[in-house]
């Protein structure tokens, strides 16, 4: 079970980036900010349960960057 959670944490990330580089989001585009703070949230959990110190920090890291841009740039989300 754990795996195909990990799987759609994952799957958040790499789906928000793909959607950067396509130009289809941006580093203000709060959608973009949610998909990364929930998709490395999932991830940190994961490696806190297995006791992952490098993905803990990574991913820790990550959510928390991820955070303080939906903060800073606000939760207004506009379609394109």
């Amino acid at each position: 079970m754990w795996q195909w959670i990990s799987l759609a944490g994952a799957l958040l990330i790499l789906v928000a980036y793909a959607l950067m580089q396509l130009g289809r989001a941006d580093r203000e585009d709060p959608l973009y900010n949610l998909m990364n703070f929930i998709g490395s949230g999932i991830l940190m959990v994961i490696a806190v349960r297995e006791l992952q110190a490098g993905f803990i920090l990574l991913e820790g890291a990550w959510a928390l960057l991820s955070l303080y841009a939906l903060i800073r740039f606000g939760f207004k989300f506009n379609p394109r």
